[in-house]
């Protein structure tokens, strides 16, 4: 029986369903160092075990994650919609708990530590199907990249959501901070303390807010992504064993996660440490959330230019063009001197770049998972293999480059609350954002050259594949 085309609503409501694990990305991974540090008052060392730590374990949940769904039942509503559904609730309880500063001291890194596990192990239940869900939303090739492209361009918007509640309902209170100029004498010390508590419970209100806020869009994308998209049962069940064994045999696929490994690294040091950056070294207290807004508007808006570009001239030439785009105003950054405009400037030019990093993995996929059917016609189903395997060292990069940012900052002598921070420490956020991104994305690019589906084999595959449905 003949499937019926993939229709634009279905591609939107699929390409919604990508906004929540964006959202909440975005505002950890440009927020919770800063929140951390300058509003939980946790030591640098503490932090950094808690961010490594975290994203450690989220790591190690999506293979665990992947697996479960193997053996998954299919039911009336598919076989990954169910575990979105019921991840939904309990993963937005947890994300609210991480933005709450508990009253009390000893438990503090316990409780951030539980929360962020807990909520990642959560997460991982709603985007590893999520993920997979490409593949069995059509079977062909043409309306899979066309879905991606809408999921690429809602899930970028929902980095600018994440980076919009985010930034701007934290801006609106301002963060104390101790400056050493302060008159000693108690009396104004203890005036100056009593407004530092203020500001600061205001603070730690408005990110709770902003958390609540960023609740309530998880749980809407998760409703309209369930009520939206059919799931199709295409696939016959198989051992999740020898999936593992044929899916990490498979030279491309390595190829390809090894490449944007790196990059990803490269794009998750930048977004990590941007915000300490704008902040400390370029001195922009004020700012600081506007200019991460600008990244995420101008990485929306260059999405449909880089879906015609790889289109137009091939995925693997969007690679080599996309990719490094950002390098030279990654080095501009740090060498000129502070400068608002020049900062806005490679704000925008960072964007473009930080779009092709997320269309290009989530666009090449499919290709690798076509590929791989081709050249083994009787093993099939191992979609959420690739996905979840995928998802791992992504997410294990992100720990990495997290853990070693915080910890790096900790030994140049990062000081929680202070206004100014020492030029050992800004030294270490000019090589955090520019000289370690740029050395990670020269080398992902290296290994991409030994990539070997280019646009002959991609078409080659497709008719293949149609060959084989017929």
């Amino acid at each position: 029986m003949k499937k019926r085309a993939l229709t634009v609503w279905s591609k939107v409501c699929f390409a919604i369903g990508g906004a929540p694990y964006q959202i909440t990305a975005t505002a950890l991974g440009f927020f919770l160092q800063i929140f951390l540090l300058d509003v939980a008052l946790l030591d640098p060392l503490n932090a950094s075990v808690i961010l490594f730590a975290g994203r450690a374990w989220d790591a190690v949940t999506d293979p665990a994650v992947g697996f479960l769904i193997s053996r998954s039942p299919w039911t009336r509503h598919g076989r990954m919609m169910p575990w979105i559904l019921m991840s939904t609730i309990p993963a937005v309880m947890c994300y609210f708990l991480i933005w709450v500063v508990p009253p009390i001291e000893q438990g503090k890194m316990m409780w951030y530590l539980l929360f962020y596990c807990l909520f990642q192990t959560l997460q991982t239940c709603f985007h590893v199907p999520y993920s997979a869900l490409t593949m069995f939303i059509s079977n062909k090739q043409q309306e899979r990249d066309s879905a991606t492209a809408y999921r690429m361009t809602v899930e970028v918007l929902g980095t600018v959501i994440g980076t919009a509640v985010q930034g701007q309902i934290v801006g609106m209170a301002n963060t104390p901070c101790i400056n050493n100029t302060t008159p000693t004498n108690s009396s104004s010390h203890s005036v100056h303390g009593n407004n530092s508590q203020i500001l600061l419970d205001n603070k730690r209100r408005a990110y709770m807010i902003a958390s609540a806020v960023i609740s309530l869009i998880y749980v809407l994308c998760a409703v309209v992504l369930f009520f939206g998209v059919r799931e199709q049962d295409t696939q016959k069940h198989v051992s999740f064993q020898t999936g593992l064994r044929l899916v990490m045999g498979h030279g491309p696929y390595v190829k390809l996660v090894l490449a944007f490994l790196f990059t990803s690294l490269a794009f998750m040091l930048l977004e990590g440490n941007f915000a300490v950056f704008i902040k400390y070294t370029l001195g922009f207290r004020e700012d600081f959330q506007n200019i991460l807004l600008v990244i995420m508007l101008s990485a929306t808006l260059t999405i449909p230019m880089w879906q015609w570009f790889l289109c137009r001239f091939g995925k693997k030439t969007a690679v080599y063009i996309g990719i490094p785009w950002a390098g030279p105003f990654m080095i501009l950054v740090v060498c000129v001197k502070s400068s608002l405009l020049v900062s806005y400037i490679v704000s925008i030019a960072a964007g473009a770049s930080v779009a092709a990093a997320f269309l290009l993995p989530w666009s090449m996929l499919p290709d690798v998972v076509d590929d791989f059917k081709v050249q083994n016609p009787t093993s099939q189903g191992h979609e959420a293999i690739f996905y979840s395997f995928y998802v791992f060292f992504t997410k294990f990069a992100s720990g990495v480059s997290l853990g070693v940012s915080t910890l790096a900052l900790s030994f140049a002598g990062y000081v929680t609350g202070v206004c100014v921070q020492s030029d050992s420490v800004n030294l270490t956020l000019k090589i955090l954002v520019s000289a370690a991104p740029v050395s990670l994305i020269v080398l992902g690019l290296l290994i991409f050259k030994m990539y070997p589906i280019n646009e002959e084999r991609r078409q080659y595959n497709n008719k293949q594949l149609q060959l084989l449905l017929r």
